[in-house]
């Protein structure tokens, strides 16, 4: 009983020695503002969350620790076991809340900087208009859906597939022209990442999808342009495209080609005008198919598995490809998330947390079977099956050409030569 009360007494007097400490490092302006009781309060919880932050601190150096270990046994093409991984979920605050009161002087003595806004359609436009000389051809969520439906038919993609991605990206109700954290309906809101379109492309997502596949996109854009019933302005106009996309690779292919450098470069005007691509009725469509395509070409190549879900392939498109494969691996299965996020990451993404690979799999399936009862996606499900069928629904007007007045997205507006035809996609690059 004696050393049970020592210990108790030692924990007591590390405790008041912890509160003596957290109450000498309370900032003068804010100290002389409390009263004793605060203090002392204030105290207390600087303690209990200090010591959290260095825990939730180790833990994600361990996980960190192990994900770079997991990277060289990749290297090595070595398998993966359950010890490379942190088999525990992040520790969680029990401690006591911030004071109430505190919070409140807190908050008046040193008011809350807001974040900088991240970059938002306009940005996008602008750049692309004042580094490039650009301006997206912009058309119908229709005509928009029926070009991406085609080009993802001829290029293996499922109806399934691709209406599953987008009832989850979007909510089943998203535009060409939506980004994350906007309303696609009211377009309130502000955005919380660069995530455009049906597939939510970020802005790094973009300027890799140029590296790889730009030469393609240029002789597409040079092929549509000496087609017989493509002629006049509409002619001149995708051989302009085409020219732009020359100069976009040419800054694209000043970087590394690494994810990284792509990164940084998305931030820049050069970057943020090259993810304009998207909004575009004859590059977006195509630029977003192709990566989801890439993202098969990595399941059968670094997997074997000639087949997808839509929640499969959203995995690999929500964590990146081989992480989303790995999830989907026996091991990876039954680990924390955590394992496949970045700290940042773990905790943005509300669908990721406190699951483990198979539960976000379950959880991404209910997301979606959700998202396909929703206007968009029953929509875009039947563009499929008109395009399956060869039906080409068109809006009045010659040949399927829109008005120049009639396309409005968010303030700019859009010229639409005609109705968008893709040729056949080009044999895919590494």
């Amino acid at each position: 009983m004696r050393r049970v009360g020592r210990v108790a007494l030692t924990v007591a007097l590390l405790a008041m020695a912890g509160a003596a400490i957290a109450a000498e490092r309370i900032p003068a302006d804010i100290a002389e503002r409390l009263t004793p009781q605060q203090v002392q309060a204030y105290s207390g919880y600087l303690v209990q969350r200090n010591a959290f932050e260095r825990q939730l601190e180790m833990y994600w150096a361990l996980v960190e620790e192990r994900r770079e270990h997991r990277k060289r046994k990749y290297v090595a093409k070595v398998p993966f076991v359950a010890d490379d991984y942190v088999a525990q979920y992040p520790p969680k605050y029990v401690g006591p809340p911030m004071p109430v009161d505190v919070q409140v002087i807190l908050t008046q003595t040193r008011p809350t900087v807001p974040d900088k806004p991240l970059p938002g359609l306009a940005d996008f436009l602008e750049s692309a208009r004042a580094v490039y000389g650009f301006q997206p051809t912009l058309t119908t969520e229709r005509l928009f859906k029926r070009a991406y439906a085609q080009d993802a038919l001829q290029s293996g993609l499922t109806k399934d597939q691709v209406v599953r991605v987008y009832a989850l990206e979007t909510g089943g109700r998203g535009t060409f022209d939506m980004q994350a954290g906007i309303d696609p309906d009211t377009k309130q809101g502000r955005p919380i990442s660069s995530a455009i379109g049906y597939a939510q492309l970020l802005h790094a997502n973009s300027v890799s999808e140029l590296v790889k596949h730009g030469d393609g996109f240029i002789q597409r854009l040079y092929g549509l342009a000496s087609r017989s019933d493509v002629v006049g302005p509409r002619r001149a106009a995708i051989i302009a495209k085409a020219n732009v996309l020359k100069a976009m690779l040419r800054n694209a292919k000043m970087v590394p080609n690494e994810w990284s450098a792509h990164q940084q470069m998305a931030k820049t005007p050069n970057g943020l005008g090259i993810h304009a691509l998207n909004l575009d009725a004859d590059v977006g469509p195509w630029l977003q198919v192709l990566k989801l395509r890439g993202l098969l070409e990595t399941a059968a190549r670094e997997a074997g598995r000639g087949r997808l879900t839509g929640a499969e392939l959203e995995l690999m498109n929500l964590a990146g490809p081989r992480t989303g494969l790995e999830m989907m691996q026996a091991v990876g299965r039954t680990m924390p998330t955590s394992n496949f996020f970045s700290q940042g990451g773990y905790y943005r993404n509300t669908i990721v947390r406190e699951k483990n690979g198979m539960q976000l799999l379950a959880a991404l399936e209910e997301r979606m079977e959700a998202g396909l009862k929703k206007p968009g996606s029953i929509e875009f499900a039947q563009v499929f099956d008109e395009v399956a069928l060869g039906v080409a629904p068109l809006p009045s007007g010659v040949g399927g050409a829109l008005p120049a007045a009639s396309v409005k997205m968010r303030g700019t507006v859009g010229v639409r030569g005609d109705a968008y035809v893709p040729p056949a996609l080009p044999t895919s690059q590494p």
